[in-house]
């Protein structure tokens, strides 16, 4: 068994020479877990570290401050004894393209078997993902089935109106080569603006080029599926998609000034229909505040919007961000297929987003993508109106592609064929 020494501080390795036996290398895109490696960003061992960053992203400063505080025990390793997943996932050959899924790490699900015999030896390897399953109880789902739009069944809508769900949790794993790569620039320069831009929080992004993988201290990702998991990588079975970016206002407190709340839960209520008919539905939760602009140029904009002359208009919505963030949107879309791609997903017949920016990222990904489904009307608050004229206006949507309401229901009235 490998012993390790616990060091009181980080190693900060000054020189990219400063590699560790230790250290276990990482071929990404290799197709069998131990072969690939395991990505190592624990800090209770330093020299064993392969990996720029560490677990729990935005949540790591208040681990920091629970340690530096005498709250939580520095030295402390997971106890990862049946945490594994309760169905079975992968692996896709997805999982086995370097290009493919660059922001997510698939062998960090159920490191306590993949890499069974490296922890044994000592390694302190986290998952990056985690499975569970659980039921899901809103409101306007109790709503959908009072209207007799969704029906009780017992087996995804319960008789109390919930709904069965199995639910994915994904930290962020980023291969640098492969980020660089997805967005078109050098790794190097990538590296740069990352160091530059957190203020050199994570030096070894220049002072360790051979360190290939970074977690990010961002937002996480969790995905909600109804229905059969397994039948998601396969393109004969119906599958109705939601790709949701957070929007704390609208999601959790039911603000009307957007539609996100609405498109969220019409989401959720078409999945779950999806999966009474034997197909499956999934909801992909993306934490992007403000579309990646945080609340507080959120809130900013919001006042700016109102105080204008003439009032909110659609005709300067997005002016108003790009004054106060520099750029209209910051999410860069072109990450969040990665999601998609670790279940196999390879055709979804029903995307519930009208956004071209997702719509090309999905698309742009190698998913076929059937049919647009739009928010219906009825569905959209009254002070969320100027948002959505905006947006048509700027080309984040396509109305006109949208499927003709007597074509949909023949769509979702039938089974789906190839």
């Amino acid at each position: 068994m490998t012993e390790f020494k616990r060091s009181s501080h980080i190693i900060l390795a000054t020189h990219p020479t400063q590699v560790y036996k230790d250290s276990l290398p990482l071929h990404w895109g290799a197709k069998n877990p131990l072969k690939r490696g395991p990505v190592i960003a624990s800090v209770t061992n330093p020299r064993a570290r392969n990996a720029i960053g560490t677990h729990s992203g935005s949540y790591t400063i208040y681990r920091a401050l629970s340690v530096a505080s005498k709250q939580y025990p520095e030295d402390h390793i997971p106890d990862l004894n049946n945490t594994e997943s309760p169905i079975k996932i992968g692996p896709h050959p997805s999982w086995y393209d370097p290009d493919r899924l660059v922001s997510i790490d698939p062998w960090g699900y159920d490191v306590n078997i993949n890499f069974k015999d490296l922890l044994k030896d000592g390694y302190d390897i986290r998952p990056t993902i985690a499975v569970t399953q659980a039921r899901l109880g809103i409101p306007e789902i109790h709503q959908a089935i009072e209207k007799g739009r969704l029906k009780i069944d017992g087996d995804v809508v319960t008789e109390s109106g919930d709904i069965k769900i199995t639910k994915v949790a994904f930290e962020p794993v980023w291969n640098l080569p492969g980020i660089a790569k997805r967005l078109g620039v050098e790794e190097g320069e990538l590296r740069k603006v990352l160091f530059h831009e957190t203020g050199g929080i994570f030096p070894e992004l220049v002072t360790r080029p051979d360190l290939k993988v970074m977690l990010p201290p961002i937002g996480s990702t969790t995905v909600y599926i109804m229905g059969d998991v397994s039948k998601l990588a396969d393109p004969s079975v119906e599958l109705t998609c939601r790709v949701h970016d957070e929007c704390n206002g609208s999601d959790v407190f039911g603000s009307d000034i957007c539609t996100c709340r609405p498109y969220l839960t019409y989401g959720i209520e078409d999945a779950a229909r999806t999966a009474q008919r034997g197909g499956v539905g999934i909801i992909a939760y993306y934490r992007k505040e403000g579309r990646a602009l945080g609340e507080v140029t959120k809130f900013l904009v919001y006042n700016a919007r109102k105080r204008q002359k003439g009032g909110d208009s659609a005709a300067t919505y997005f002016h108003r961000t790009e004054c106060v963030a520099g750029v209209e949107d910051a999410r860069f879309q072109e990450l969040m297929p990665d999601i998609l791609h670790f279940f196999g997903i390879k055709k979804i017949h029903n995307l519930h987003s009208m956004s071209n920016m997702k719509y090309n990222a999905i698309v742009g990904s190698g998913i076929e993508v059937v049919n647009r489904i739009e928010i219906p009307s009825d569905l959209v608050p009254a002070d969320a109106n100027v948002e959505m004229e905006a947006k048509k206006a700027a080309g984040y949507y396509t109305p006109g592609e949208v499927m003709e309401e007597a074509d949909l229901k023949k769509v979702k009235g039938r089974e789906i064929e190839e």
